[in-house]
């Protein structure tokens, strides 16, 4: 099993940017992909982007433009640059790795708060 470990959050106005950092430890040969949700009050956690082995990304529209997924495959880490924030980018961010084996669940981390201030 792998251990995620997110730091980064906290307190931005509106146009800030914040640097999420997510460590990874355990069995973190065995991770495909990796990336970053969002959970809002009262909402669904959402896709915010991913990153595979090979470094392929994938983000949510409102995403694109503004943030930037990055792994460090040595340091077994993943980090999300988020650039000209907004308020609806307020939430609990987690990180999240799925393993090369389809039957093994994927693992996430505690969170870590974002709030953007208007």
């Amino acid at each position: 099993q792998v251990q995620l470990v997110e730091s980064g959050g906290g307190l931005v106005e509106a146009g800030g940017s914040l640097r999420l950092s997510c460590a990874a430890s355990g069995s973190t040969f065995s991770i495909a992909t990796m990336g970053w949700y969002r959970q809002a009050p009262g909402k669904q956690r959402e896709l915010v982007a991913t990153i595979t082995n090979w470094g392929n990304t994938n983000y949510e529209d409102s995403a694109k433009g503004r943030f930037i997924i990055s792994r460090d495959n040595a340091k077994n880490a993943v980090y999300l640059q988020m650039n000209s924030l907004k308020p609806e980018d307020t939430g609990v961010y987690y990180c999240y790795a799925r393993y090369f084996s389809a039957t093994v669940a994927p693992s996430w981390g505690q969170g870590t708060q974002v709030t953007v201030s208007s």
